[in-house]
């Protein structure tokens, strides 16, 4: 993987596009989303088709969705793009979207779950990226809340530095690489192109998932073992498996998971509070990062330049 750039961090009064570049959101989300960037000192810039349907659920054509990030990208005076929500159609972009253009204007992008497939092809295009709050749940939580904060601090420039506490399921151990990964069912299906982020020879794997019972998550957690991403793992940390059914023998998704993780000497961080939950503390995709967990806890440091809070 080549190397991975910071984009500037913003200022106020710097615009940030407000996008949808999957699943459309209801005009009162993203106007809530809009309220609160204001409230942050920044000035909103709602994309062209963000209030289209198409086909049910999609927020528009994947032409119309692609116009609007592709303007974002390409407009000096947007500093950052946040999506409103994910759901799912960026697999669309990992053949329509050249990596060249994500190089050519690195600016900070925020989104998760489906929005995955973005901050995956920004690291194959050498910048960084933010797994973390959208629109959306900015807008539900009117910008208050632990994790909206560590990313109106981390847009300006405030690098947090996390510690968790122990937990039965991780293992011991110290790593540093590039962060890559987010929501499991969309970056699986992306091994082997060029929106694959896990394609590194050293990552730190972060997984998070929703709504896939345990068989799912056994087939994906074996893709990526036959790939060998697991031999190129320095080390992984789970986050949040949100109503995920147990129809295997189980006691959660985080045991499935590391049953396989037991085969590899490296360290293993679960309970990281990243995924679909109230609790979404963002992460630094692309990212050089050091994992260190001991039997009294787990530190996550992330080498960005920038001012430094521990969270």
């Amino acid at each position: 993987m080549k190397r991975i750039i910071a984009p500037p961090f913003l200022v106020p009064g710097d615009r940030i596009a407000l996008l949808s570049p999957s699943y459309h959101v209801p005009a009162a989300a993203v106007e809530g989303a809009a309220g609160v960037l204001r409230d942050w000192g920044f000035e909103p810039v709602v994309g062209a088709h963000v209030g289209k349907k198409w086909r049910g659920s999609y927020a528009g054509s994947p032409e119309e969705r692609l116009a609007d990030l592709r303007a974002a990208l390409e407009d000096p005076s947007i500093k950052a793009i946040l999506c409103n929500r994910g759901g799912y159609g960026t697999i669309r972009f990992a053949e329509m979207l050249p990596l060249e253009e994500l190089a050519a204007h690195p600016k900070w992008l925020v989104g998760f779950s489906d929005i995955t497939t973005l901050c995956g092809m920004e690291a194959r295009a050498g910048v960084m990226s933010i797994h973390g709050p959208m629109g959306k749940s900015l807008a539900k939580n009117r910008g208050a809340g632990k994790s909206a904060e560590l990313l109106r601090g981390l847009l300006t420039g405030t690098v947090p530095e996390y510690a968790l506490p122990a937990n039965p399921l991780s293992r011991p151990g110290a790593a540093t690489a590039p962060l890559v990964g987010g929501n499991l069912s969309t970056f699986v299906p992306l091994l082997g192109t060029r929106a694959d982020a896990t394609a590194g020879r050293e990552i730190l794997l972060f997984i998070e998932e929703i709504e896939e019972d345990y068989r799912h998550i056994d087939r994906l957690i074996n893709t990526l073992r036959l790939h060998g991403v697991f031999d190129r793992c320095r080390g992984v940390i789970l986050g949040q498996f949100t109503g995920c059914e147990a129809n295997l023998g189980y006691g959660s998704a985080e045991e499935l998971v590391c049953s396989y993780l037991s085969d590899y000497d490296i360290p293993v961080c679960c309970g990281f509070p990243a995924g679909h939950e109230a609790e979404n503390w963002p992460l630094l995709i692309g990212a050089r990062s050091t994992l260190a967990v001991t039997e009294a806890g787990a530190t996550l440091t992330f080498h960005v330049r920038g001012r430094r809070t521990r969270a």
